[in-house]
């Protein structure tokens, strides 16, 4: 199965019979089977015909839309779940104080333990003096950090120790970059740096994927346990990413800025406040193309030993959260790496 993403701006998506055709300007783009896709990610402007928005719906393929930038919009969904009871116990568990920070708790702890691996693994490789003293400090401090956040007794303790720990990651990735990235921390809304551009750009792509594997589900990705709950935050799908973040686009990063396929050449410098770093449209896709292979790559699911890839996780991780809803299973279990 294939995921699709279409980004030419003013495209437009018809049905032919079994087939979607991708045109412009009366020019055919792309001629897709339908049998074919798993998923199809429009990118800006790009229209869809009623009859395709219909045949894709029949046939349950994931249509998820994002901006031009590459913020996650929403997806094409059909009739919504059915699972009112699993609805009903997300609710309850989320105005459960006591339910909520235990959950929020094993999806921090799960978060910074797969970014003290990452660090771990970079250790090995033999940096600089300099940049193996920040990556051993920064192991440390997050350690202290995941200590005290098994400990914290509300949301607000909890995310102090969560951002104690990002300032230690953040810290030790900036060591490990070319002061030509520009990366200082963290910072978003809108990135100020090719780094940051990146690792946004890549968050974006799993969001869209978290997303549609907690709809999937059956679960409401807008009613979270670590994020706060507000008005168009998908609360729960940026829960459930937490722990993937390093795994999936952290390193993934990283390790195209170790192979020089990543460049701060690849990025465009706007001089537009709301939006002054860009990817190249060449760069996109390359980082679209490692986003997809990582995220397709098969490994051994911790909890039942089997062989899957990683988008199957996002899905077995939202369902092992509905089984803890529902009372069929104790406790949370993050997906840690080693």
């Amino acid at each position: 199965m294939a995921v699709v993403y279409v980004q030419e701006q003013g495209a437009v998506i018809h049905k032919r019979g079994e087939r979607l055709l991708v045109t412009r300007d009366g020019v055919t783009l792309m001629d897709l089977p339908l049998l074919h896709i798993d998923q199809l990610v429009l990118v800006g402007n790009v229209q869809l015909t009623t009859p395709a928005a219909a045949a894709l719906l029949q046939r349950e393929i994931d249509v998820v839309f994002l901006s031009q930038n590459y913020r996650f919009r929403g997806r094409l969904v059909g009739p919504g779940s059915r699972l009112a009871a699993l609805r009903h116990a997300q609710v309850r568990a989320a105005q459960d104080p006591a339910r909520s920070i235990a959950i929020a708790r094993w999806i921090v702890l799960g978060k910074l333990n797969n970014q003290r691996t990452l660090l771990q693994r970079w250790l090995r490789q033999s940096p600089s003096p300099e940049a193996r003293r920040v990556l051993e400090e920064a192991i440390r401090g997050i350690t202290l950090s995941s200590q005290g956040a098994s400990q914290a007794g509300d949301p607000d303790q909890l995310r102090g120790f969560e951002g104690k720990a990002g300032g230690y990651y953040f810290g030790a990735l900036r060591a490990l970059l070319n002061p030509a990235w520009g990366f200082q921390g963290r910072a978003y809304y809108p990135p100020p740096d090719p780094f940051n551009a990146a690792l946004s750009f890549g968050y974006a792509l799993l969001l869209k994927d978290m997303t549609a594997s907690i709809q999937i589900v059956g679960l409401d990705p807008y009613i979270g346990f670590f994020h706060a709950v507000e008005y168009a935050r998908p609360s729960l799908a940026l829960d459930l990413m937490e722990e993937f973040r390093p795994i999936l686009v952290d390193a993934l990063v990283l390790r195209l800025i170790d192979q020089g396929k990543l460049t701060p050449r690849d990025f465009l410098s706007t001089g537009r406040s709301e939006r002054p770093v860009e990817l190249r449209p060449e760069a996109c896709e390359r980082l679209i193309a490692a986003y997809e292979q990582r995220i397709h790559t098969r490994i051994h699911y911790p909890f039942t030993g089997e062989k899957t890839t990683y988008r199957r996780c996002l899905e077995l991780q939202a369902r092992q959260l509905a089984r803890v809803l529902l009372g069929q299973q104790e406790r949370y279990y993050p997906f840690a790496i080693r």
